[in-house]
C-alpha cells in the first residue's frame, strides 16, 4: 500500500529534510585528502543528534554507522571506517534522519579535489537524471514516467543505468512503496498522487550495468571496478508540481 501524506505530514518530514541538508553540507565541507570515511562519520552523528533528530541508517537492519559512505567504485552501503579519502577520489555520501518520527533520505556523491573529465560527467549527469526524474513528480504520472526520465538521461551519455538498486516511498518508515526503478517505461507503474513522497536515486556506473556485494555483506560496487555515483533527494508529490524536501542543491 502507498501511504499518502496530509500537508502537515509533509511540513515535518520537510523538517527532518532540512536537518538532513544542513548535515550533507557540513560534510561536504568538510571532504578532503586525508579524513576518513569514520571522520565524517561521527560528525554526522554528532550533528543529527544536536538537532533533537536520530540518524535513520545506525542500526538499521543491523547497519553500524549513521551514513553511508562509498568511495570511488564502491556504489552505496559502504560503512564508515579508517579509509582515508585521497586527491582524486569521488565519495558517495548517504545521509536518513528521524525527527519526530519521520524519515528524510537523501545521497550527493562530493569530489576529493579535482577530479578526471571522467568523473565530473559521471557525477554531472547522474546528478542531471536526479533532477530529470524529479521534475515528473505531478499528479497524474506514474512512477515510470520518473524512472524513464532517469534512463535516458543516464543512457543517452553513455553511461550505464544500475538495474537492481531501486528508490522508494519514505515516510515513517525508511522503506514504504512503491519500488521507484531508475529504469522503465513511460506510462507505467503506480500513479502518482498528492501526498505520495519517494526517494529517487539514479545509481550510475561509468562502466558496465552490473554489480557486486562486498565481503561486508553491505558494501555494493561496480563489478567491473568502474567509477560509480549516486544522487537521491526525498521528493513528495504536490498539485503545484515536485516538492524537493531535501533541497540539498539550494543556497
Amino acid at each position: 500500500m502507498i501511504i499518502r501524506k496530509t500537508p502537515e505530514q509533509l511540513e515535518q518530514m520537510a523538517a527532518a529534510g532540512e536537518i538532513l541538508v544542513r548535515c550533507l553540507k557540513m560534510l561536504g565541507a568538510k571532504v578532503r585528502p586525508g579524513v576518513t570515511t569514520e571522520d565524517l562519520d561521527q560528525a554526522a552523528e554528532k550533528f543529527i543528534r544536536s538537532q533533537d533528530a536520530f540518524p535513520a541508517f545506525k542500526g538499521y537492519h543491523g547497519f553500524p554507522g549513521s551514513i553511508c559512505a562509498s568511495p570511488n567504485s564502491m556504489v552505496v552501503h559502504g560503512i564508515p571506517d579508517a579509509h582515508e579519502l585521497n586527491r582524486g577520489d569521488t565519495i558517495s555520501i548517504d545521509v536518513g534522519v528521524i525527527k519526530d518520527g519521520w524519515v528524510a533520505d537523501a545521497a550527493m556523491t562530493i569530489p576529493v579535489g579535482p577530479i578526471s573529465t571522467e568523473a565530473k560527467n559521471l557525477l554531472d549527469v547522474t546528478r542531471s537524471s536526479l533532477f530529470a526524474g524529479v521534475e515528473q513528480m505531478r499528479p497524474g504520472n506514474h512512477v515510470g514516467d520518473v524512472s524513464s526520465a532517469i534512463q535516458r538521461t543516464v543512457e543517452d551519455a553513455g553511461l550505464s543505468i544500475i538495474r537492481t538498486l531501486v528508490g522508494h516511498g519514505v515516510g515513517r518508515e525508511m522503506h514504504e512503496e512503491p519500488q521507484v526503478p531508475n529504469f522503465g517505461e513511460p506510462g507505467k507503474g503506480p500513479e502518482l498522487e498528492e501526498g505520495m513522497v519517494l526517494a529517487i536515486e539514479p545509481m550510475v556506473n561509468a562502466g558496465g550495468p552490473l554489480v557486486r556485494m562486498g565481503d561486508d555483506g553491505w558494501a555494493v560496487y561496480s563489478e567491473d571496478e568502474s567509477l560509480a555515483a549516486h544522487f537521491e533527494f526525498t521528493v513528495a508529490v504536490t498539485a503545484d508540481g515536485p516538492r524537493v524536501l531535501t533541497p540539498w542543491h539550494e543556497g
